[in-house]
């Protein structure tokens, strides 16, 4: 805006602060760094020995060359280990990076004009059009001088010398260009934030469960199993290939407000309770149920699962039975009522009426109360336990997860947390940003073509994949499946091959293999169910899929493709009761492509989509096929096929290489 004889008016001129504001603000821009965990400072999740790939998008004003390194270390390093940047169409970068232990790593990603290299490129682009003029060789070795003046770098000062005159090779060979990177002065550098990366072990992404109650262990129901009883069992539970054998609670089960069976909410004087209950004269947490045998049969049972290749976890339920130690000596930790009655647990539409809830922020409570439940996984830790599947953690404070799993990681790298939280996605994701190794899922619940598709297109393919595990339990003491309660043995086996080949993550809760579903009428719990009674069973009766079992697990030691969710790809099969997908190999080199009739009370035919393209075939290409179930060996010839499916074999498994 001019006044009237021409000059601009000062109102609207910007003042010399503003303008050194402008000045100082980044000219370049660094966007878009992936993996990345939006939140909070959340770390992306992955195990040791996996390349983290990490892309940007990195640009500038006009036709700068630009350059960028990605930088990694463990959080615990003072070092920056640095790598170059690959420059990707459409202003992407690339790099990645391998962390070789566990714990904590962190990386950024840092862009900068690349001066030197910029004037490369411009002049073999001059040299090619013949239009080079010798100003262009002296604004090189302008470039190398003013290099040499801030380094003092000695092979700089010697290869200097080969630019005396116009030889294009010497301004463009590639140990000046070497030396110079090493001396660049990085004009205009913009470095991304910092992202967190928790390196885990394997077992974190991959890991077959087997859930058991120690007391059921036994021949007879009048008399309670023991951790040596247990022991009798592992040969059974590693011989079907499963690696981690998880426990209900294990301590000492109160006596107030005991449930009965079938959760009746009155036990005769021989009803074991539930476990759930926790604590009782004889201790809470830090204890063990006495009719398990205790500490010295607990040891036993650590040493002799070792042996057979099997990691015992353990539950960690952060609730008490009304006889509690607790409640008697640490009445601050809890919330009591004006008339000094204690409510109940309650789950709606389920009650707890022999539980009672810690109040994490009591009186009393902060700090006793949350370092003593630290220091009760500790103990855990120190008798050989390193894996917790955790009770409900989405209905304690979530800043205590995040300190208490970071405290026992700091020390314990390999210890393993389990989220059992059914829940809103949101808080089920939350509780994985926060530190939980794995978590439950709605697996269970998806029983259908396309929601079982969309679910898995969801955490494999949007923003969960880098920081949620998830792991497909088939069942669980809690969840007699609606579709299973009807389902018969194929359902049983089908639900088993989605579980195992979609995930990394598989657990099963014992019974599953005998094809146990006999429901409480109208509700999705089991009858007599062994949370309030023993169940010996007879472990070979006839229609078992133990086999099915053993067969997948032992595919899924075999095909690293079988061992994470995130490969998983959905092909077309005609008909809506077919589920048809595939797992690539991580190199590339075959695929487990896996077929599963959903309808567990008929056979169905489909056609299909043999996905040649995955290996740059054409629609008309063949490729050689291995039956993972029957050991038949054959070749597929051309993109379209067609097989029936029936109830007596619900399911194939198929190895295809080109």
């Amino acid at each position: 805006m001019k006044n009237g004889s021409g000059s601009v008016t000062g109102a609207i001129l910007a003042t010399p602060p503003v303008i050194a504001q402008a000045t100082a603000a980044a000219r370049l821009v660094v966007e878009n760094v992936r993996p990345r965990v939006e939140g909070g400072d959340f770390a992306v999740k992955i195990v040791t020995g996996e390349t983290v790939e990490v892309q940007a998008t990195i640009f500038t004003d006009g036709h700068e060359q630009l350059a960028a390194e990605l930088r990694w270390r463990a959080v615990d390093e003072t070092e920056w280990r640095c790598v170059a940047m690959e420059q990707l169409p459409n202003d992407g970068w690339r790099a990645s990076f391998t962390p070789e232990r566990m714990g904590r790593h962190e990386y950024v990603v840092e862009g900068w004009l690349d001066r030197f290299g910029g004037f490369r490129r411009d002049l073999r682009k001059k040299l090619d059009a013949a239009v080079a003029q010798p100003v262009d060789f002296t604004e090189g070795r302008s470039l190398v001088t003013d290099a040499i003046a801030r380094t003092r770098d000695a092979a700089l000062r010697r290869l200097a010398k080969r630019l005396d005159g116009d030889d294009a090779a010497a301004f463009l060979a590639d140990e000046l260009a070497a030396q110079m990177r090493v001396a660049d002065d990085r004009p205009y550098a913009l470095a991304s934030p910092r992202q967190l990366v928790d390196a885990e072990r394997i077992a974190a992404r991959f890991s077959s469960w087997y859930e058991l109650f120690p007391r059921s262990i036994t021949d007879d129901p009048a008399r309670h199993g023991t951790f040596d009883d247990v022991i009798g069992r592992l040969p059974a539970i590693r011989d079907m290939g499963f690696d981690t054998l998880y426990f209900p609670p294990i301590h000492p089960i109160g006596q107030t407000n005991r449930k009965g069976r079938n959760n009746a909410l009155t036990a005769a004087p021989c009803e074991p309770g539930s476990p759930y209950a926790i604590g009782a004269a004889d201790g809470g947490h830090d204890a063990i149920h006495a009719e398990l045998g205790g500490f010295p049969a607990f040891r036993r049972l650590i040493a002799a699962a070792k042996q057979h290749g099997l990691e015992i976890a353990l539950d960690f339920a952060i609730q008490c039975s009304p006889d509690h130690p607790w409640l008697r000596d640490h009445p601050g930790w809890f919330a009591w009522r004006p008339d000094g009655s204690m409510k109940y647990a309650e789950n709606p539409p389920k009650k707890y009426q022999d539980i009672v809830n810690v109040d994490f922020y009591g009186p009393e409570a902060v700090p006793a109360l949350w370092t003593a439940l630290r220091d009760i996984v500790l103990l855990w830790v120190g008798e050989g336990v390193k894996v917790f599947r955790v009770d409900n953690p989405h209905t304690k404070p979530l800043p205590f997860w995040e300190w208490l799993i970071a405290d026992i990681r700091a020390a314990h790298p390999d210890a393993i947390f389990l989220a059992e939280a059914f829940t809103r996605p949101n808080m089920m994701y939350r509780l994985a940003k926060i530190g939980f190794s794995q978590s439950y899922t709605y697996f269970t619940w998806r029983d259908g073509k396309q929601e079982l598709t969309d679910y898995l297109v969801e955490l494999a393919t949007t923003a969960p994949r880098d920081f949620y595990r998830p792991h497909f339990f088939v069942n669980t003491p809690d969840i007699n499946p609606i579709f299973l309660q009807t389902a018969g043995r194929a359902g049983f086996r089908a639900r088993a091959v989605l579980a195992a080949t979609m995930s990394g993550l598989f657990g099963v809760y014992s019974g599953f293999e005998l094809c146990e579903a006999a429901p409480v009428a109208g509700k999705e719990e089991y009858l007599d169910s062994e949370k309030y009674e023993l169940r010996p069973r007879d472990w070979q009766a006839p229609g078992n899929i133990i086999a099915d079992i053993t067969l997948l697990n032992r595919l899924r030691r075999d095909h690293p493709a079988l061992q994470t969710h995130l490969n998983t790809r959905f092909y077309a099969a005609d008909d809506p009761n077919i589920l048809w997908y595939g797992k690539p190999a991580p190199d590339g080199g075959e695929m487990i492509l896996v077929m599963v009739n959903l309808d567990p009370h008929a056979g169905h035919d489909t056609g299909f989509d043999v996905p040649l393209w995955a290996f740059g075939l054409p629609d008309d290409g063949s490729v050689a096929v291995e039956d993972l179930v029957d050991g038949w060996r054959f070749r597929w010839a051309g993109k379209r096929q067609t097989i029936r499916l029936d109830p007596d074999q619900p399911y194939k498994i198929w190895r295809i290489r080109p």
